[in-house]
């Protein structure tokens, strides 16, 4: 992954924020648009196509989660990358992001290394498996181009829960563990809250509408095809 190819959008009302986000980011080697409330960040998301952006919860006009969640009902916007930033650091703000799908959540004040450090761990973050396509039972799961199909009708998913259905597809009746797919999906140097995996297995589900993932209480999630 090369830093210069890529594109990144940071929504924030506070001036002092997105000088020093947008220094540290271009000093790295990305482009930074710059957003200052939800309905810009709309517009020049809409127009600029980035490969990740960052938004404020508390934002003037429309709120970070209000943007997000508007994001992800878009086509063209369900595998962009979205890191959510806010001074709130309480678990329930933290699983909201989640439900409205955001890749990961950061908390202020920030430490430009983290925040850096966490921006490239999730532009690295790419499955390494030979197979490309995985197919089980009904569903169809094409890695390259970030497709799920169940009876050849499209499922719109998610990055993170394309990533965790692929994990788990990838090996039919294998238990994975929570720490497992923490670290394969969401990667061992991002922090995430507990119910992170809970909230998008639950995604999954309701997008997919079929029983294919299961839980093995206390232990983890496995994909099961069938009887």
């Amino acid at each position: 992954m090369e830093a210069k190819s890529k594109k990144i959008l940071i929504a924030d009302d506070e001036p002092d924020i997105l000088e020093i986000l947008d220094y540290n980011l271009t000093a790295e080697g990305y482009t930074v648009i710059r957003a200052k409330d939800g309905d810009e960040a709309l517009e020049k998301a809409r127009k600029e196509q980035p490969d990740l952006i960052v938004l404020d919860v508390m934002m003037p006009r429309k709120t970070g989660m209000e943007v997000c969640q508007i994001l992800r009902r878009q086509p063209e916007f369900t595998q962009t990358l979205i890191i959510i930033l806010t001074a709130l650091s309480d678990e329930t703000s933290h699983v909201k992001g989640l439900e409205m799908g955001a890749d990961d959540y950061v908390t202020k004040p920030i430490s430009p290394k983290v925040f850096l450090s966490r921006v490239n761990a999730l532009f690295r973050r790419t499955f390494r498996d030979d197979e490309s396509v995985i197919k089980v039972g009904d569903i169809l799961i094409d890695k390259d181009q970030y497709i799920v199909r169940y009876k050849d009708q499209e499922i719109i998913l998610a990055k993170k829960e394309f990533e965790l259905l692929a994990l788990l597809a990838s090996k039919p009746g294998r238990v994975y563990l929570r720490h497992e797919i923490l670290s394969q999906v969401w990667g061992a140097d991002v922090i995430v809250g507990d119910r992170t995996i809970d909230v998008h297995i639950r995604k999954i589900r309701q997008k997919l509408d079929v029983d294919c993932i299961k839980t093995v209480k206390g232990v983890g999630y496995k994909f099961e095809w069938g009887s």
